[in-house]
């Protein structure tokens, strides 16, 4: 497993919120997977309200 940094932006209740978070993962698709869920059950997101701008090894 590689860690991968994922970057992005998700919707507060006071606008956009940007992040940065590392997560290790087999490749930067399921990096980037593991980055919609852990947003999306921390702050009660759906995808749509959280946009990925990139991924790094």
């Amino acid at each position: 497993m590689e860690t991968y940094t994922v970057s992005g932006r998700w919707q507060a209740r006071d606008g956009w919120q940007s992040f940065e978070t590392e997560i290790q993962a087999e490749n930067e698709d399921v990096a980037t997977e593991h980055a919609y869920a852990e947003f999306g059950s921390r702050h009660g997101l759906k995808r749509t309200q959280i946009e990925i701008e990139g991924v790094r090894a």
